[in-house]
């Protein structure tokens, strides 16, 4: 089955596709997540740095104070590279054991579908695990070496952990869409186990808005602690402050726009394909929020008008399209029993001897002979604008003018039988058949019970052309009509037809004259 947007089923193709391998997939999350971990937190360990060395208020130049810097720049290389290392380790181990249901090839459990939505959420809280130590060690650490900035370290090294792992948690998201689609391949879980689009839209917002003011707020508060600070370093704080904020914040806010503008994108993609017909239709579930419920909902309605299209084929077969479609019209107003009148062609075919054919062949050729007749008086029928409203046996009935109405029920009738006798005698040349035209007044409509009825055409022209087909089984070309059809039909219909005798046909007490193709 085809999913929609099959160029970039994830949003991004770098994510890969849904047909790919289960290793492959497993190989290119963790491959993916451990970069975007990486380049994040030297991002938020570079900011830190550049934050705390030169736009601090009152902070000393490095020139100033050579070995406070150093030690610093020391310890802090130490820290990230061990905390990177262990990071790395640490986040890895926790997605491959959560992803041993990836590894086995087999469809997770409740439980671990729900850890597969929260793999960006546990990668977020180890980061954090390893950023808020930190600001508490550098704070003890330039506390000991009598530095008087130990609280604007330990709040620029929270501040930078903080905008390190809003940042991780939304690319993390990103990146795991592969692995949820697999996980969530039978359906989003009824209740949201992660954040929803409510939660992602508060977080664009505090890294984008609230951090930035609440870090222009702690330098106002420095300004006024130590009145001293010239207005050029001020001016330097708020711009680099501002720029470094404003650069995080619009990451994380385009991210945060594309986890919900791609599955949207997605859908709609897949709402315009459905829109030309094309049901054969789906998108992959890979968002444990609102709108993973909604990935699955357009799913099961793609599948239920796959359903209702198979049924509706199926349906059509057996009772024919033209009835199939009336069925499902009445269905919506309530079908009702009953009938009513019109003016009918009715024709009426039986294989001649067919005991015989069945005493003396085997079950499976008797039935290949039956479908290789029943193809050509189908294939007649449509052709003509006829239903074949019944398949008796070795016989069927085929009405014209109902319930698509005809221009002359007789005239299409008694065409489609010429056209009928001339087929089978050539493509049938194994066995023969009768064939029966009749037409007059009959009640077409839904005959049975509430429960189960079926479309049905009844009056005295069925009986005559039923009894015509007995006749035509004893004449030369094996197809008769009545008088009346005939008549009916008028020109040019009535010139390829002759009259001839008159037949008591049974269960008749008037005499019927028959004619035949000229």
């Amino acid at each position: 089955m085809a999913s929609a947007s099959t160029s970039r089923p994830f949003g991004l193709r770098i994510l890969g596709s849904p047909d790919e391998s289960t290793r492959a997939t497993r190989i290119r999350v963790q491959l993916l997540l451990t970069l975007s971990i990486v380049g994040q937190n030297i991002a938020g360990v570079a900011a830190v740095f550049v934050l705390a060395a030169f736009v601090i208020p009152g902070a000393p130049k490095l020139t100033d104070t050579p070995r406070v810097a150093a030690l610093n720049l020391a310890a802090g290389g130490i820290y990230s590279g061990v905390a990177l290392i262990v990071g790395i380790k640490w986040g890895t181990r926790l997605v491959v054991h959560h992803a041993e249901w990836l590894r086995s090839d087999r469809p997770p459990t409740e439980t671990e579908q729900r850890i597969v939505l929260q793999i960006p959420l546990i990668l977020t809280g180890v980061q954090a695990a390893l950023w808020v130590p930190a600001a508490v060690l550098f704070a003890a650490f330039n506390a000991l070496l009598g530095d008087h900035l130990t609280v604007q370290i330990a709040s620029t090294v929270l501040m930078g952990g903080f905008i390190t792992c809003a940042n991780s948690y939304v690319l993390s998201e990103l990146i795991c869409r592969p692995l949820a689609a697999r996980a969530l391949a039978g359906g989003p879980p009824a209740r949201l186990q992660v954040p929803g689009v409510k939660a992602r839209a508060i977080l664009a917002w505090l890294l984008g808005s609230a951090v930035p003011v609440v870090g222009l707020v702690l330098v106002a508060g420095a300004t006024l602690i130590r009145p001293g600070i010239s207005t050029t370093r001020l001016a330097i704080t708020v711009l680099a402050l501002g720029g470094i904020m404003l650069a995080f914040g619009l990451r994380v806010t385009v991210v945060s726009a594309r986890a919900a503008a791609d599955p949207i994108k997605g859908l709609r993609d897949a709402v315009d394909r459905l829109d030309r017909g094309d049901l054969d239709v789906s998108v992959p579930i890979y968002d444990g929020t609102e709108i993973g419920q909604l990935q699955a909902g357009f799913n099961r309605m793609a599948a239920g008008l796959r359903e209702r299209e198979r049924i509706r084929e199926v349906f059509g077969r057996h009772v024919g399209a033209d009835v199939a479609r009336s069925a499902l019209a009445e269905l919506g107003a309530g079908a009702a029993l009953g009938g009513a009148s019109c003016e009918v062609g009715v024709l009426f075919v039986d294989i001649i001897a067919s005991t015989a054919l069945t005493i003396s062949l085997p079950p499976n050729e008797v039935v290949g002979i039956l479908n290789r007749f029943f193809a050509v008086v189908v294939d007649v029928a449509i052709a003509h604008g006829g239903l074949v409203n019944k398949f008796e046996g070795d016989g069927a009935l085929v009405i014209f003018g109902a319930p698509v109405a005809v221009e002359s029920p007789a005239a299409a009738a008694l065409a489609a039988g010429r056209n009928l006798a001339t087929r089978l005698a050539a493509e049938t040349p194994d066995f023969e058949a009768g064939i029966g035209i009749a037409a007059g007044t009959a009640v077409a409509g839904n005959i049975g019970a509430q429960e189960r009825y079926e479309y049905t055409v009844i009056g005295d022209a069925v009986n005559e052309a039923a009894r015509l087909t007995d006749v035509a089984k004893g004449v030369p070309g094996r197809i008769v009509a009545s008088q009346t059809a005939v008549c009916q039909a008028g020109q040019p219909e009535s010139d390829h037809w002759v009259l001839g005798d008159e037949v008591l046909l049974r269960g008749r007490a008037v005499p019927t004259r028959i004619a035949t193709p000229t």
